[in-house]
């Protein structure tokens, strides 16, 4: 009988400082987030590797000043192409090689900022893996709260997402483009998705599994040619454009001006009695350049600290063992 091949172990080391918890809860926003899946000191992912279905558990060992990310791969990846790719993965979802200091140093320099820096000290900004699942996750969310959004997402990822079966019951991938371009419309909309969302969720999906669009391409390019590639999409307007910047290529100078809920965060956290329109957000963050994008996620984070969801001054890594 051929024994299993034990999973790969290995330590990545990020650009301190860095804190897992706050960078993960930055990437999946709410609890209800089953394809990010934290349980307190380990942050666990399926995704897909040549085809099959693989979990990352990623844990802390170390300190923010000193980081060390311990990582099981299981099952491990077939060749050294494979775990460079999943190495690139990590540093991509968590933000690993991000160096920080300039925006550190801008925050020196105002009094607010330097207190919400100084109180998520360490959070690196994530990205989706793919500009793919940034749109789908846009899609979702459009006109809908992040809760049913999140909700929507995670029937998605049941529905066609590959399956991993984890000692603690099945866990799903984000469905790739040839996943969901398979699905019939009828069964998006059964999900709970509407039928415009629907149809701009097929046409995406169909257009890259036909090669006819490659979102990651327009990486090369400059804000606004990415923005204007963007919008020629169906089903994607400036907000939808503006998430996908951040959240997607990784722009971190881009504050997603028609974020309702983060109108009401930086209005709030501004000392503003009024409420903020996408010309008022753009005024505010101006001097935050450019790292307005930055601004976005620390507030996210202020917003689950206020709400109890986790403890920002309380850094979830035991001090032996590496929890997987």
């Amino acid at each position: 009988m051929t024994r299993a091949k034990p999973p790969l172990r290995f330590t990545l080391r990020p650009v301190p400082p860095f804190r897992l918890d706050l960078t993960v809860w930055a990437l999946r926003r709410r609890a209800r987030n089953l394809v990010d899946r934290w349980d307190g000191t380990t942050y666990r992912r399926i995704v897909v590797v040549n085809g099959r279905a693989t979990e990352l558990a990623v844990h802390q060992a170390g300190a923010p000043a000193a980081p060390s990310l311990q990582v099981t791969v299981t099952p491990a990846p077939r060749t050294d192409a494979d775990r460079w790719h999943l190495r690139s993965l990590l540093d991509r979802l968590l933000g690993l090689r991000v160096d920080l200091s300039p925006w550190y140093a801008l925050a020196r320099r105002d009094p607010r900022l330097r207190r919400l820096a100084d109180q998520f000290q360490g959070v690196k900004p994530p990205r989706f893996p793919t500009v793919f699942e940034a749109l789908v996750n846009a899609f979702a969310c459009q006109q809908l709260s992040l809760e049913a959004g999140l909700t929507l997402l995670n029937r998605l990822s049941a529905e066609c997402g590959a399956y991993f079966d984890t000692p603690t019951g099945a866990a799903h991938a984000f469905p790739e483009p040839n996943d969901l371009a398979q699905m019939a419309p009828n069964a998006l909309r059964a999900i709970g998705f509407s039928r415009q969302k629907a149809r701009a969720l097929l046409e995406l999906a169909r257009a890259i599994t036909e090669q006819h669009l490659n979102l990651e391409q327009f990486a090369q390019e400059g804000d606004n040619a990415i923005g204007k590639h963007l919008l020629e999409l169906r089903g994607v307007g400036r907000w939808t454009a503006e998430y996908a910047l951040l959240r997607g290529f990784g722009r971190l100078n881009v504050f997603p001006g028609d974020d309702v809920g983060a109108q009401k965060k930086l209005a709030r956290w501004l000392g503003r009695s009024g409420s903020l329109d996408y010309a008022g957000v753009a005024r505010a963050v101006s001097a935050w350049r450019p790292y307005a994008g930055l601004v976005y996620f620390h507030l996210l984070l202020d917003g689950l600290s206020a709400s109890g969801v986790f403890e920002a001054d309380s850094l979830q890594v035991p001090r032996t063992g590496i929890g997987i």
